[in-house]
């Protein structure tokens, strides 16, 4: 589909966007500018017309450096969600994509984070697409932030300076949604009907950002896909200063002796030494993640869980989900605390045996069925329209229930998305089980 350049008025200054036939598109936007291991400053202002044509860089990470080293598992994603797309990395990666029906006052808005393990994504991956959203009357955002240890490292001297420590990604987060409520009424958004929304390692943040009380008022809703609820206790967010230990080890692995050193260090090194202390460690995966550093979560998460913020929830996971027995289960204890709308999509995708694999549901929530691979049918696009509309009666008014839609009641029971259809009805944990322990599944 060809695009026309439009351009636009807005408090920050001039911008120029696209109008794709099915929404306006604002793409790369900058909403923070931060150094290596520092904390990141708005964006507010910029001076002449802003150029917001084309996709922003994502954040350096290992997959862009050593891909020919990646796991079945990433490449399995890979041609999922990447294959063919062009992407660029640089340190300067804050930055959103905007996507605003035509004509929008006071639309709700939707602030999106991707998945990753917290040590890859990006906000342009293929199901990445607002404009069905758009049409639907939401603003729809999805925003870049920083990864692996250029987003999670920890050290003394960030302690020092700052009276926190780590977390630079998350607080990337944190301050993509303080400038969506700052500036999304430029682009038709109603800053007082914001839901954050992630999957996976983006769903843990979105719980993370619900645990702090310091939080209230900044969002209204928060939808998780994939990562809703307590994780194990082992997958728990640590102490700051018990990762610096790990941290240490991964200097010296890049040469530097000093934090200074580091921050100076080429891109490569640092790269290099995720290799390296990959190869000597098995717990990687617990260090280059959110810690408790007093600040942005104030203390032990399976505490901070008891009280989450009041706000509206919606949480998901799939039939082949990461961990799927585990996921249902901790998804529908919180989801009966806090009266949250839960679904259980059941709904294998087409071309191989992989089930309703970690993610599949990404494709039909943003209605991006067609920018993939799979030979999705007559009922994929049906589920896709009725979760699309669900998401956003549920981001307009906390009640997914419309025209139209079979009913979802909340707290108890799930909406089971699957080959039949949809409607209420109970989790068939022996399913999950299965399908976690049987060849099919891309993390096997």
């Amino acid at each position: 589909m060809e695009c026309r350049e439009t351009v636009c008025e807005t408090p920050l200054g001039r911008i120029r966007g696209l109008d794709n036939g099915r929404c306006l598109a604002f793409l790369g936007v900058p909403f923070g500018k931060a150094e290596r291991f520092e904390y990141a400053q708005a964006v507010d202002r910029w001076d002449g017309v802003l150029d917001a044509t084309r996709f922003g860089p994502g954040c350096p990470q290992n997959r862009a450096v050593h891909e020919h080293l990646e796991d079945p598992v990433r490449l399995f994603y890979k041609r999922e969600y990447r294959e063919g797309l062009d992407f660029t990395y640089s340190e300067d990666c804050l930055n959103l994509n905007i996507y605003a029906p035509y004509g929008a006052k006071a639309a709700p808005v939707i602030l999106f984070f991707y998945g990753g393990g917290f040590d890859s994504g990006l906000n342009w991956e293929s199901p990445f697409d607002g404009s069905a959203l758009a049409q639907r009357g939401a603003v729809t955002v999805f925003a870049n932030y920083r990864v692996g240890p250029l987003g999670y490292l920890t050290h003394e001297e960030i302690q020092t300076k700052y009276g926190r420590d780590g977390n630079f990604g998350l607080d990337d987060q944190l301050a993509a949604l303080r400038w969506v409520k700052a500036h999304i009424g430029a682009f038709g958004g109603d800053p007082d009907n914001i839901t954050i929304m992630g999957q996976s390692a983006g769903a843990i943040s979105v719980q993370y950002l619900c645990l702090n009380r310091q939080h209230a008022g900044l969002f209204r809703r928060a939808a998780m896909l994939s990562g809703g609820g307590l994780f194990p206790r082992f997958a728990l967010p640590r102490p700051a200063e018990s990762t610096h230990a790990y941290w240490r080890q991964f200097m010296e692995l890049a040469g530097c002796r000093s934090f200074e050193a580091l921050k100076a260090a080429p891109l490569a090194d640092i790269f290099e030494a995720v290799e390296k202390i990959k190869a000597l460690r098995k717990d990687t995966i617990y260090h280059t993640m959110p810690v408790v550093d007093g600040a942005l979560l104030p203390g032990p998460v399976d505490q901070l869980i008891k009280t989450p913020l009041p706000v509206d929830y919606l949480i998901g996971f799939t039939n082949n989900d990461m961990y799927a027995p585990v996921m249902a289960f901790i998804g529908q204890k919180f989801g009966r605390r806090n009266g949250a709308y839960l679904y259980y999509f059941d709904l294998d995708a087409p071309g191989d045996d992989n089930r309703a694999f970690h993610s599949s549901d990404l494709r039909y929530i943003f209605g991006t069925l067609d920018r993939s691979w799979r030979p999705y049918g007559k009922r994929d696009r049906e589920a896709s329209g009725q979760m699309m509309d669900y998401l956003v009666n549920f981001v307009r008014t906390g009640d997914p229930n419309g025209p139209g839609l079979p009913p979802w009641r909340p707290g108890h029971g799930v909406l089971r998305i699957g080959p039949q259809g949809t409607g209420m009805g109970h989790i068939n944990y022996g399913k999950l089980i299965r399908n976690m322990l049987t060849k099919g599944d891309p993390k096997a």
